[in-house]
């Protein structure tokens, strides 16, 4: 088990899912995504939608850490996350741009409106490592 685990870590894409298991884990519980024209603090966990986008975001990241030896199930796993996240993100957009007919008012940004975005970056790290290591294989298996 222990060596699983360090042939795991030795692979840069896993390093990549970790910082993003990281951000879409535990920074939304540090950071708020709105600070309301009142002075509240919105929270992911206000709005349910938020949180079950959040919960499969970081859910896909952990199953795709752990299927370090089946990297095209990884690849397509973060590109299932690219995509909750950019939901995700559109919902802040829209959000924030604070239709007319709306009642809540978003008045300042937080920082965590903007973890999707830094996910994204890392999962697509992850992605190119992923496509790295499977052109890598490919070429091995060219030359037997």
């Amino acid at each position: 088990m222990f060596l699983q685990f360090t042939i795991m870590i030795q692979r840069i894409q896993t390093v990549y899912l970790l910082i993003a298991l990281v951000i879409l884990g535990a920074l939304p519980f540090v950071f708020p995504l709105f600070t309301m024209s009142d002075g509240k603090e919105f929270r992911f966990m206000n709005d349910s939608f938020y949180t079950v986008l959040f919960g499969l975001s970081t859910t896909l990241t952990l199953i795709s850490t752990m299927y370090f030896k089946k990297r095209q199930h990884q690849f397509v796993l973060n590109r299932l996350t690219i995509i909750l996240n950019l939901i995700l993100l559109g919902l802040f957009v829209y959000r924030s741009l604070n239709l007319s007919g709306e009642a809540i008012q978003v008045s300042e940004k937080g920082i965590g409106m903007f973890l999707p975005i830094v996910a994204i970056v890392f999962l697509a790290l992850a992605n190119r490592a992923i496509k790295k290591d499977e052109d890598l294989v490919k070429s091995a298996d060219r030359l037997r």
